[in-house]
């Protein structure tokens, strides 16, 4: 009886070991196929961020306070999209890198010139990275379907671009949703300091006006037609109306619990993000509590290329502006 008992459980336990074997041996494949599946959402990137570096004799260490959100505007309206395929025409018009040290509490942006000439990534079908090519920044969102691999090839264009900082979160947004926020806030006051009148004769230069909807669209997005037709000056004009539509929101969440969530949820149909909702209002919270510190342009030289405008990045500017927002002096 004894001997019959110990050789059943023998039995027993040899199957359960067996059956362990087949349930891991299936999990790591099961693991290893999802991410080969999904791996073009998150593409290894070559750049890697120095944890310290030596200026001048003195040594810095990442701040780990600090966090990089790129909030990217797309040229094209939500309903114009195809997102059939792994190329698309849908480029990344406004680019601004926030920079948020938690730490401090403030925050700065970056605005990045869409002409920025600097190495994109070049994605196949399945989203993985087979080559590079040098070229306008706004073209990184071009790869993909336009969604969050083309999101996330604009991000790792950035963090090359400045030194190969980590820029872990991202948010997309097409051209359509900027009346909504602007009717959102009730109006976005801005000067008018170029010449509208062929675009939008409501527009009138040297006034002062309170951009509706449709008025904010032609205000942020145009370019031909006015006098100076340079992105500069269209990213001069975006950093007017930003400016005024931070404060405006930020009044309206003063005053209105629900706003936050309201207005998230109202654009929700025009954004792109690895934020969830719940993390999206915990950081317009944050935006609106903390305080803020600098908007930076970088500094460089546009040229005529052989078809479009080019912009040169300064590397110096850049080393200098990488180290001054993500290093801290090692104690």
């Amino acid at each position: 009886m004894s001997k019959t008992i110990t050789k059943k459980t023998k039995l027993f336990y040899g199957a359960l070991i067996l059956l362990l074997v087949v349930l891991l041996v299936s999990s790591i494949l099961l693991l290893l196929n999802h991410w080969e599946k999904n791996r073009g959402l998150f593409p290894e990137q070559d750049e890697v961020f120095s944890s310290s570096v030596t200026v001048d004799g003195v040594d810095y260490v990442v701040n780990n306070n600090v966090q990089g959100i790129l909030v990217l505007g797309l040229d094209k309206f939500e309903d114009s999209i195809d997102n059939s395929g792994y190329y698309n025409d849908q480029q990344a018009d406004f680019l601004m890198l926030f920079v948020i040290d938690h730490g401090s509490e403030t925050y700065s942006a970056i605005h990045l010139n869409r002409d920025t000439m600097t190495d994109l990534n070049v994605l196949g079908v399945a989203g993985e990275k087979i080559d590079t090519f040098y070229g306008q920044l706004a073209l990184a969102h071009t790869y993909g379907s336009g969604k969050e691999v083309s999101c996330r090839n604009t991000a790792d264009a950035v963090s090359g671009l400045l030194n190969g900082i980590n820029i872990d979160r991202y948010i997309s947004i097409t051209m359509d949703a900027v009346p909504v926020i602007t009717d959102l806030v009730g109006g976005v006051e801005v000067e008018i300091k170029d010449d509208f009148s062929s675009i939008d004769d409501t527009l009138v230069m040297g006034e002062t006006v309170t951009l509706n909807g449709e008025q904010a669209l032609n205000f942020v997005r145009t370019r031909h037609g006015l006098e100076d037709s340079s992105n500069a000056a269209r990213m001069d004009r975006q950093q007017d109306y930003l400016s005024s539509l931070f404060k405006a929101f930020g009044e309206k969440a003063d005053n209105n619990d629900e706003f936050i969530v309201d207005a998230i949820l109202k654009l929700s149909d025009y954004t792109v993000s690895n934020y969830t909702a719940n993390q999206l209002e915990n950081l317009i919270q944050n935006l609106t509590a903390y305080e803020f510190n600098q908007m930076y342009n970088i500094e460089g030289e546009s040229r005529v290329g052989e078809k479009f405008m080019e912009f040169y990045a300064d590397e110096d500017f850049i080393n200098d502006l990488v180290l001054d927002l993500f290093y801290v002096p090692e104690e």
